[in-house]
């Protein structure tokens, strides 16, 4: 459980790099835009590798079918909620977060790194962390602190604040990676199989809802080409 506890930091620890970053130069928006696009890919292709086929071994097709439903609804909840407090606007990379809540805005960045961290403790499991997934939190998670803490510094809050605003993201995401661990063990089998598929809905639903529109706004008809390009490379990264 603590070495799933560590990746899960790892993994987090992108957004970190990307506040410090954006703080430090202003970052270009299609860059960002071109990341989070391939990490969307890459994302989407560990939801199938890492979790769908794994989840199909042990349960059947429909129960595996209505947790992803069930784990995307969760995850839409949250995010809808959380955009009426004030944290729809988390991820502009243009100061947009002024009008919102500092609080909701936290939570909110705290809700877009629970679904990956949690998949992430599962394939700890698996003899090692996969090392597709964890490509995919980076690139999800690196532009996602670049065009967050970018937005969130032309709103005026200090370097400082940013930091800690992170620090605590990054806090949550190595829980919820040590939680996976333990709930998403293979042996626990028509739960854990459960659990997997509540995660791959809840992961669809947060590249759907967080990065996807992000990229699609500055990259338009490319993004589907670099999504495609994501999943590939998950593939391949699927077999090291």
């Amino acid at each position: 459980m603590i070495e799933a506890f560590l990746w899960g930091a790892v993994g987090a620890s992108a957004l970190l790099v990307g506040a410090l970053v954006a703080y430090a130069a202003p970052p270009n928006p299609r860059l960002i835009a071109v990341v989070m696009a391939l990490g969307a890919g890459v994302l989407i292709g560990s939801v199938s590798f890492e979790l769908i086929d794994e989840a199909l071994k042990s349960s059947d097709v429909a129960s595996v079918g209505l947790c992803t439903l069930v784990g995307a609804a969760a995850f839409t909840a949250g995010d809808w909620w959380l955009a009426r407090k004030g944290a729809g606007d988390r991820k502009d990379s243009e100061g947009a977060q002024e009008s919102g809540s500092p609080l909701a805005i936290v939570f909110g960045s705290v809700l877009d790194g629970i679904p990956e961290s949690f998949v992430l403790g599962l394939t700890v499991l698996q003899g090692g962390v996969s090392v597709a997934l964890l490509a995919g939190v980076l690139l999800s998670n690196l532009p996602e602190g670049l065009a967050s803490s970018s937005g969130l510094r032309i709103a005026g809050w200090s370097r400082g604040r940013v930091v800690r605003m992170w620090l605590i993201v990054i806090a949550v995401a190595a829980l919820s990676a040590a939680l996976g661990y333990a709930m998403l063990d293979p042996a626990n089998g028509r739960t854990g199989a459960w659990a997997q598929g509540f995660a791959a809905g809840a992961l669809l639903a947060m590249v759907a809802d967080t990065m996807l529109p992000e990229a699609y706004e500055v990259e338009r008809s490319a993004t589907g080409g670099l999504v495609a390009i994501g999943f590939a490379v998950s593939l391949m990264l699927s077999a090291i």
